[in-house]
């Protein structure tokens, strides 16, 4: 499974939540595909205001403060189904 974590140059939040996704996609064996939304007008439409984002397939793992075990949790659940 592949994960999509949106971000953009200059985002404090999105530093801090890169560590995490990196550490849990580790722990989980998947790859993470980086997004900038400024590539794309609608990813700024969609994630401008909540970035970072955390996606998986097209569900919204988490975004904003991204929390590494609520992050973790949602990420097994999904894998699990």
């Amino acid at each position: 499974m592949k994960i999509d974590f949106y971000t953009r140059p200059g985002c404090h939040l999105c530093e801090e939540a890169k560590i995490i996704v990196q550490l849990i996609a580790e722990e989980l064996g998947l790859k993470v595909h980086e997004r900038n939304i400024e590539e794309k007008d609608e990813w700024t439409e969609e994630y401008g205001l909540i970035i970072p984002v955390l996606k998986a397939g097209k569900d919204i793992i988490a975004y904003g403060k991204i929390d590494y075990v609520s992050a973790l949790t949602k990420l097994r659940q999904k894998i699990n189904k």
